[in-house]
């Protein structure tokens, strides 16, 4: 098992980071909220979960120990595998999940593509003994992520979602009062994700 990869960004995409370890690029699936903390030419360290399937060995990143944990515990629940875990990680932080499941917020959960009602049901009635209460504010920022790249960042994530490119436009639009003077891009995709849900 990886538990972490610890390397310099070599390279960037809409789903994926590939960090160099020791002269091997690794790729790691990661959300659009993790990738936009990355840059290319920097050093990361990104706590790992490696999913092996008969025809693939595929590596998932994930920007703290918490949204990992969030992922395997999300994931031991049926009718959920990796990419739906992710989905509802790049839309929910590992709080919001813990809050909407402890809720019984069938209405967050079906926020995140892939979930319907039912299926919302079903994950607050296997997880809700086991997910734990919501852990409080982790104080997660973006770093290097000043002025206008946050827009470009955010947008792609959107669009690194299924949204299209005029959708992430308005979506990004919709939240740009809410950027400051530091803007935390993962808190601004997600409040961007919840004007696309609203739509």
């Amino acid at each position: 098992m990886i538990a972490f990869v610890r390397g310099e960004v070599a390279a960037v995409t809409l789903t994926s980071a590939v960090l160099e370890v020791g002269g091997v690029g690794l790729e790691l699936m990661c959300t659009p909220g993790t990738l936009a903390t990355l840059r290319v030419g920097h050093q990361a360290v990104l706590p790992t979960s490696m999913v092996v399937r008969e025809d693939s060995l595929t590596v998932f990143g994930f920007l703290d120990e918490d949204e990992k944990q969030a992922f395997e515990l999300v994931q031991t629940a049926s009718g959920v595998g990796p990419k739906l875990a992710q989905a509802m990680l790049a839309v929910l932080t590992p709080d919001d999940l813990r809050l909407a499941v402890a809720t019984e917020d069938v209405k967050t959960l079906t926020r995140v593509p892939g979930i319907g009602q039912k299926g919302a049901q079903r994950i607050i009635l296997e997880l809700r003994d086991r997910i734990g209460p919501p852990v409080g504010p982790t104080g997660r920022t973006s770093p290097a992520a000043g002025g206008a790249p946050w827009r470009d960042q955010v947008q792609q994530g959107l669009v690194g979602l299924g949204w299209s490119a005029k959708e992430a436009d308005k979506a990004v639009e919709a939240v740009s009062d809410q950027a400051g003077a530091s803007p935390d891009v993962p808190a601004l995709l997600r409040a961007a994700l919840r004007t696309l849900s609203k739509a």
